[in-house]
């Protein structure tokens, strides 16, 4: 399946229904009153999260959604219909903005929130409603109100408690095949991750489980637009702990220099990610010689030792596993 992580579309409540003009007719009543029922109010347009939802590709096909209208009054005082609520489910995780505007209307993070986007317009009176000693044949009603149009933006942010982070061909795709479910492209080549990829890992507690998010690789001038980094970044800012991987087998990127210019682009596109809690990890170990495993274990990141890891030999990922679930469960405290 195709990931779409941003749709635009119109959506339009229900048209509120007339209200009518009518008169009793009762035999032997020769004077009967008004008895115009007020039309019904028009549908809403409701959105609601769905978890088995993922994608936001539907609204690239499909981009008018309509609710439906309020019937019209009825004779005998009766009140026209109410129009059926349109209820349009998005993936958990959907922001959702008023185009114009810019201004965020519903952030549904939560499986089964709804937000009503669109009202539906109210019904119009009818001439029953107008009657008054003075005015008691009233030939007068009004007519429904239009519903709520809105131009919407739609925009997906994947909810995960980790998320990967780092350059290409930096391991990422192959630590979270190695630590949950997840089946990533996995190739010698860089971007090989061009879509999020969500991983369930299991905790060393039982009946316990994280999210782990694999996001495409950055690179140096990602905040500005440059790879694939950027379309991306929107992701890392529902999670709550961000692992760095550093590949320590690069011959052509120190891993000092990668995290700082990492830290960087994360920075510059959000000064909020650089807030949450962080692991680095140093990957690939299966590759190191003994002098670079000297090295790299001697470095400090942000005053913290990093960890050493190999995600194909599984070395140390118990152990990384075990730091990210205390990570976790301090942020969910």
């Amino acid at each position: 399946m195709k990931f779409v992580d941003q749709a635009k579309i119109t959506v339009t409540a229900g048209k509120g229904g007339d209200g009518v003009i009518a008169w009793r007719k009762e035999k032997y009543v020769p004077k009967g009153g008004p008895t115009g029922g007020n039309g019904g109010p028009g549908g809403n347009v409701i959105f609601q999260a769905d978890p088995q939802l993922s994608t936001l590709l539907d609204f690239r096909y499909n981009r008018k959604y309509e609710a439906q209208n309020g019937n019209p009054g009825e004779a005998d005082n009766c009140t026209g219909r109410t129009g059926v609520d349109l209820i349009i489910k998005v993936p958990v995780g959907t922001l959702i903005k008023n185009a114009e505007s810019e201004a965020i209307l519903a952030d549904l993070v939560k499986p089964f929130d709804q937000a009503i986007i669109a009202k539906g317009g109210r019904g119009g009176l009818g001439n029953n409603f107008f009657k008054s000693a003075t005015n008691q044949a009233p030939r007068q009603r009004t007519v429904g109100k239009p519903g709520e149009t809105f131009e919407l933006e739609l925009e997906l942010k994947l909810l995960a408690d980790v998320a990967l982070v780092g350059f290409p061909n930096a391991g990422k795709s192959t630590l979270i095949s190695r630590i949950s479910a997840a089946k990533p492209k996995i190739a010698d080549y860089p971007f090989t991750t061009l879509i999020p990829n969500l991983g369930i890992v299991q905790a060393p507690e039982e009946h316990r489980s994280f999210v782990v998010a694999d996001i495409p690789g950055l690179i140096e001038g990602a905040s500005e637009g440059k790879g694939l980094g950027l379309q991306f970044l929107r992701h890392i800012e529902r999670s709550s702990i961000l692992l760095f991987l550093l590949d320590g087998a690069d011959s052509l990127q120190h891993p000092e220099k990668a995290y700082e210019i990492l830290k960087k682009e994360l920075k510059a596109f959000s000064k909020e990610l650089m807030k949450k809690p962080r692991l680095v990890a140093i990957t690939k170990s299966d590759a190191f010689t003994p002098k670079d495993l000297r090295e790299f274990s001697t470095m400090t990141f942000d005053r913290k030792k990093p960890l050493i890891i190999s995600a194909v030999t599984g070395e140390n990922i118990p152990d990384l596993v075990s730091r990210l679930w205390t990570m976790v469960k301090k942020e969910k405290e």
